[in-house]
Parts: C-alpha cells; sequence; structure tokens
C-alpha cells in the first residue's frame, strides 16, 4: 500500500468509529425529560397551639442573687508578704 491509500483507510476507519461513537451515544441517552414541579400545596397560616397570651407580673419572680462571702478573701500562705 501507498501512503495515500493508507491515509484513505485510516480516514474511513476513523469516521467509521465517529458515526459508531455517535450511534452509541443516541441509544444510551435518555430521551425523557424531566417531570417540572408543580404547585406546592399551602394552607392559611395559624398561630399554632402553644401560643399563650399572659400579662407579666408587676414585680420580678426572682429574688436578687447575693454571694455567701461577704469581703475579700484570705491571700494564701506564700502570697501574704506580697502586701
Amino acid at each position: 500500500m501507498n501512503g495515500k491509500s493508507m491515509k484513505l483507510v485510516a480516514a474511513s476507519v476513523g469516521a467509521g468509529a465517529l458515526i459508531a461513537g455517535g450511534a452509541l451515544t443516541v441509544a444510551t441517552s435518555s430521551s425523557a425529560e424531566p417531570s417540572t414541579p408543580g404547585p406546592v400545596p399551602t394552607e392559611e397560616a395559624t398561630i399554632g397551639e402553644t401560643t399563650t397570651e399572659t400579662v407579666a407580673p408587676e414585680t420580678p419572680t426572682t429574688s436578687s442573687a447575693v454571694p455567701p462571702i461577704e469581703g475579700p478573701a484570705a491571700l494564701p500562705p506564700e502570697q501574704e508578704d506580697a502586701l
């Protein structure tokens, strides 16, 4: 075979492979389009069962916090000379 006929055979094989690849792609691709989402059903807004309406108390329900120890704490023995 000379160079021209070799190029013709290679071009034919390449074109055949290209056509076969295209046919394989068309055969394996799915043609079904995805369905479009429909409207979402909604209900009217409600307050909810856990909502309660009350009046705030006039006095606080908790007492003020008082520390159990008053005054400065004693220094440890190793720091007594620091003053």
